[in-house]
Parts: structure tokens; sequence; C-alpha cells
């Protein structure tokens, strides 16, 4: 019971809300004094600096030079909704969100499964292991789905987390975004390399469940990146991209490259 005296729905625990956010700078950015330039990433690094000490996972992955419609997105993990909102609100006053847009933002929630009781597998939790790629796009499903019967969509995903458990390399993120955002999933795998992930997809396109997709683009495939990096990247004041195991360890604190599960 909460203080208004009501139960919530299910009575279950609000999970994380998950969320990633596009952005795109325009190209007359590029035209203003260097000052200016470097005034305005520092803005939005202090924020990304600030709100990654209260929430649980607060990432940079740039795209620069892959997708033309983004050139970086952030990855937003927190049990507070209403962090989402304050991020917004501190990004929107720096200097840089003039020049900024934002052609596509998805936001998911974290629950278990229900075709899996498995103990190995985490209870609705999304737990980053700082793999160098992650791999993000919206999902949803052909309606005809959800009138199978909870045995034919059971037997379905076994044999879909079968395969994918054979790519050990990649992990998976799926949230969830039934009514809070207009895909019903937000499927997201941290990788080592992209390639990896395009064999895996390879490979669910022979799957039952692969036969009732409705859709599953655009997918956009970011570098982990310190967010200065990132943003350095949008002027090309960083001659390269370093990699992720120069700026990160894994959550129990080894050095990366750690492929678990």
């Amino acid at each position: 019971m909460n203080e208004s005296g009501y139960e919530r729905i299910e009575g279950v625990e609000v999970g994380q809300y998950v969320g990633y956010r596009f952005f795109r700078v325009d190209p007359a950015w590029r035209r203003l004094p260097i000052e200016e330039r470097i005034a305005g990433k520092e803005a939005v690094a202090e924020v990304v600096d600030e709100f990654a000490e209260r929430m649980e996972g607060l990432r940079v992955y740039s795209t620069v030079g892959v997708r033309p419609e983004a050139d970086f997105f952030l990855w937003s993990i927190t049990q507070s909704y209403d962090d989402l909102l304050a991020l917004g609100s501190a990004l929107n006053g720096t200097p840089l969100a003039g020049w900024l847009e934002t052609p596509y933002s998805y936001l998911g929630t974290t629950k278990p499964s229900v075709y899996t009781d498995k103990k190995r597998v985490r209870q609705g939790r999304v737990t980053p292991r700082n793999a160098p790629y992650l791999v993000v796009y919206p999902f949803v499903k052909v309606r005809p789905w959800y009138f199978l019967t909870f045995e034919e969509r059971a037997n379905a995903m076994r044999q879909h987390a079968e395969v994918g458990g054979k790519f050990v390399t990649v992990t998976n993120h799926t949230t969830y975004s039934f009514g809070i955002d207009d895909q019903e999933f937000i499927p997201a795998f941290e990788a080592e390399e992209p390639a990896d992930f395009m064999h895996l997809m390879m490979t669910l396109r022979e799957t039952e469940a692969s036969r009732w997709t409705e859709r599953d683009t655009p997918i956009f495939v970011g570098k982990l990146v310190d967010v200065r990096i990132a943003l350095d990247a949008l002027d090309g004041a960083v001659d390269e991209v370093p990699s992720a195991s120069t700026l990160y360890t894994a959550p129990d604190g080894s050095r990366y490259p750690a492929p678990t599960r």
C-alpha cells in the first residue's frame, strides 16, 4: 500500500527506467568560434558527470560518421522516472542544447520475463558490463502473436533464448515499453564487435519467434566512450576514439573484456 491507500497494479515493485536519447548537432554549430564550442561541450559534460553520480547508470555512446540522424546517444538507468526529466531539463540549460536535435528517444522499464524461471537469469534488472559497443532498436510484434497460447509463445521464446545463449560475447538488456512509449520492447545488446551481433541476428532470423516481428528499425550501433570524447568528436577536436578498455572497468572491478552473461 502507498500513502493514498491503494495498491499498485499487480502489487509489484517498480522496475528500473531505462532511456535511450539520441542527439544530432546542427552542422552550423561547427562554424562557431572554438571558444564557444568548447564552453558548450564542457557544460554538457558537467551535466552528464553530475547525473552519473545520482543515477544507477549513465553512459555515452558515439555514432559519429555511422548514422546520419544521430551523432551520439545516452543510455540512462534509474529507479526514478523523474531523474530522466531532471536530466533533460539540465541538458536543455546548456549552450550546446540550442544546436542539438533529438531525432529519437526511447523509454522502457524492467521486469522479470514470463518465459523463463532460470535462476541464472537476472530477475528483471539491467546491469551493463561496459562492453565497447551497444546495439539499440525499437521492437514491435504483430498482434496475432498475443493470441497464440502461452505454451506456443513460450516454446518460440525458449528457442530464441537458446540461440542467443550461444553468442557469449553478446549480452541482452531488453526492456518493456508497453503503454509508456511507441514500441513494445527496446532490445539493447552489448557486444565486443558489431559483427558479433550481425551473426546473432542472422541466426535468429531462422527461429519461430522471428515470424512474428512487425518492426525492428532503426538500429543504432554506438561506441562506448567518455562523454568528452563523444562531444569532441562532434567537431573533430579528437583525433581518434579510444577503446573502451582504456576508459572503463567491468562492474566487478576487473578490466574489460569480461564476456560473462
